[in-house]
């Protein structure tokens, strides 16, 4: 048998760590795709159908799955269930596989299929209820759509969510206890960090500034108008594409290595 991975044995840890705690795997889905419903229909209310889109989806997909994270790795909070998870008879990597599974694919398939129908669902009443008779029809059809899976807006979210999920995976590895709070106030304190960091640089180089974004451009007074100074292209790039891409993957990579750290 396969010491790396095995499809029977991994379906048996699957099958057994979904039973075993429904209440906190469906219970919390059911609960984070409630409010997401919820959420939207307020939203939609308050501040149109943009809002109510970009609202929920932003929240349901990378804040569900960050919260469900939180709960997949949640087994080191007590000593007792620490090692009966340890001693499950089967490999560190089908244990990360497992979570990785119901928090980082299972719940986002869910989501998006939820959201699909909901935001649809909004948008054809919507459709219904104008009259085709008003000079503004065509222009009150065409404003209000169905949220675009591959829009811009969208792919900002799916890297949010494949950042927030990995750091939240390694987190609960790291933190055995209230993972979520830790986790939470440990990236504001890195973004606000960042932040003030690349502030107090553009200050000591360029002196007075408007605007600062890290690694994007700095926005100099230039008497009673404004300038701006733009980092490359090609370093921005870079940038962004590290920021997004390869630093979530190392954190995914991560939560495996402290995952199979806890098993010696």
């Amino acid at each position: 048998m396969n010491n790396i991975f095995n499809a029977k044995r991994f379906w048996l840890l699957l099958k057994k760590t979904v039973l075993e705690r429904p209440v906190q795997i469906f219970g919390f889905t059911g609960l984070l795709l409630a409010l997401v419903l919820i959420m939207y229909t307020v939203a939609k209310t308050l501040g149109g159908f943009g809002a109510a889109q970009n609202l929920t989806f932003i929240w349901g997909l990378s804040g569900g799955s960050f919260f469900l994270a939180s709960f997949v790795f949640g087994y080191f909070s007590s000593n007792a269930s620490g090692s009966s998870f340890l001693t499950l008879p089967a490999s560190h990597f089908e244990k990360w596989l497992c979570g990785v599974l119901i928090a980082g694919v299972l719940y986002p398939l869910i989501f998006l299929l939820f959201y699909r129908v909901v935001d649809s669902s909004f948008v054809i009443m919507y459709h219904h209820s104008l009259d085709p008779a008003s000079p503004f029809y065509k222009q009150q059809y065409e404003s209000v759509y169905v949220f675009p899976f591959t829009g811009i807006i969208a792919w900002k979210v799916y890297q949010m969510f494949f950042f927030l999920t990995g750091a939240m995976f390694v987190g609960s590895l790291y933190f055995n206890k209230a993972a979520f709070i830790k986790v939470s106030i440990s990236i504001c304190i890195l973004v606000i960090g960042v932040v003030a960091l690349n502030w107090l640089m553009s200050k000591l180089f360029f002196g007075n500034i408007n605007d600062a974004g890290p690694l994007s451009h700095v926005t100099i007074p230039l008497g009673k108008e404004e300038g701006t100074i733009q980092v490359p292209d090609r370093i921005s790039d870079a940038f962004n594409y590290s920021l997004w891409y390869i630093f979530p993957a190392m954190l995914w990579l991560l939560a495996y290595t402290r995952l199979r750290e806890k098993e010696f």
